[in-house]
């Protein structure tokens, strides 16, 4: 199998995960910020699963299209020789059931049904293809990943995996045979030249530099209880995790520019913003690993 567009952190869960660190986060936007973090982790687990394909595949990950003026994201794409499958992921966990058609959490949450989802998604994706003059087979599925979720009072004829059927459903397209040509290559191009990449901000909580609390955050579980040691390691005292100094410094970095667009980084900026580095001087070497100084005097700053 071969990856055309890889699975990456979106943009909008980086600062989500920064702004949850950062600041206290309403019960609503707590929820948003689990909602991405499951979400991905999601994803995360199916493309494990795909990752055990070894014939002839293409793999395209969150790919966000318009048709009749209305966009659509869909999680996974996989290329075969004659199918075009559709994936919608989805990390639900513990009890769900449907109820006249419509869908819910116990006790008796309301919840989107992922199928209606699926089948519009189908319905404009399948415009897309013909107006670009291909006539591939589309199956669509949704993908359920998580071990501790149940479905009860299911039909038996709906496009869905289950997590006990993940497994089979990988070995049968193992086994399916799949030769790709230019023009299996051709679309997963298009589709991927045809991606509407989104603003991050958009619903975002307010806040401003001075509103966030300062420190450097922990690379695995996003905590700022974090400390340097003498031999220049940033340990986080929450999960025990450790990294070089370098690595924290230039990823707080790009954190600062997220959260920040457009703003200029000066050594004063970094030292403020990762609060636990003190020396100016390890932090100036570990820019000019990366950006350019550009010397202006006092108002000197480094870019990218």
């Amino acid at each position: 199998m071969e990856i055309i567009k890889p699975l990456v952190v979106p943009d909008k869960l980086k600062l989500m995960r920064s702004l949850n660190a950062r600041m206290e986060l309403s019960a609503k936007d707590k929820k948003c910020y689990s909602d991405l973090e499951k979400g991905y982790q999601g994803e995360v687990i199916f493309c494990d699963w795909l990752g055990r394909l070894t014939n002839d595949l293409l793999l395209l990950n969150d790919v966000t299209l318009e048709c009749n003026s209305t966009l659509f994201q869909t999680d996974k794409f996989l290329l075969s020789q004659h199918t075009l499958y559709q994936f919608e992921v989805k990390n639900f966990e513990g009890d769900y059931y449907i109820e006249n058609k419509n869908w819910y959490a116990y006790p008796k949450i309301d919840v989107n049904n992922p199928v209606h989802q699926l089948d519009r998604e189908e319905t404009l994706f399948r415009q897309i293809i013909q107006r670009l003059g291909y006539n591939f087979s589309i199956t669509p599925f949704v993908v359920f990943v998580n071990p501790n979720f149940h479905l009860y009072n299911a039909p038996m004829n709906q496009p869905i995996i289950y997590p006990t059927q993940i497994n089979r459903f990988i070995q049968k397209l193992s086994s399916t045979p799949s030769k790709l040509t230019q023009q299996h290559y051709s679309l997963a191009n298009q589709l991927t030249s045809l991606h509407i990449n989104q603003s991050p901000y958009k619903f975002l909580p307010p806040y401003n530099y001075n509103s966030l609390e300062k420190g450097t955050c922990c690379g695995v579980c996003y905590s700022l209880d974090t400390e340097m040691t003498p031999v220049n390691m940033i340990v986080c005292s929450n999960c025990g995790a450790s990294e070089s100094v370098e690595t924290a410094v230039l990823r707080s970095v790009e954190e600062l520019s997220l959260l920040f667009p457009g703003i200029k980084i000066t050594t004063s900026l970094v030292l403020d913003w990762c609060k636990i580095i003190g020396s100016r001087k390890t932090l100036r070497r570990i820019l000019l690993m990366k950006y350019s100084l550009i010397k202006l005097g006092q108002s000197s700053y480094f870019l990218e």
